[in-house]
């Protein structure tokens, strides 16, 4: 099978989460599901890409991050973004 040309791959953008608690990556999808529903949680293509100290950060869909920052702000758990950005190079700036 051919690769797929740049123009038609999804674009990301990689979040940085802090949150309280151990279980934070389950806390996230719960919050997507839970304010968006599975259609809403296929459409923003979550990938977790690291975890540790509090902080996770987390690879969506360029179209679904406001969805996704919504869908953490009205968690009953906190969580907060800290920084969105297009490459993760860019995220330790």
């Amino acid at each position: 099978m051919k690769p797929l040309i740049a123009s038609h791959k999804e674009n990301k953008r990689y979040l940085v989460v802090k949150g309280e608690g151990r279980n934070i990556k389950e806390n996230i999808e719960k919050a997507i599901l839970e304010f968006s529903g599975t259609l809403g949680m296929s459409k923003c293509g979550l990938s977790f890409i690291k975890s540790g100290e509090g902080k996770t950060i987390i690879s969506v869909n360029r179209e679904a991050v406001d969805l996704v920052r919504a869908s953490l702000a009205v968690f009953h758990e906190k969580m907060e973004i800290l920084n969105v950005s297009g490459t993760l190079k860019g995220l330790s700036r």
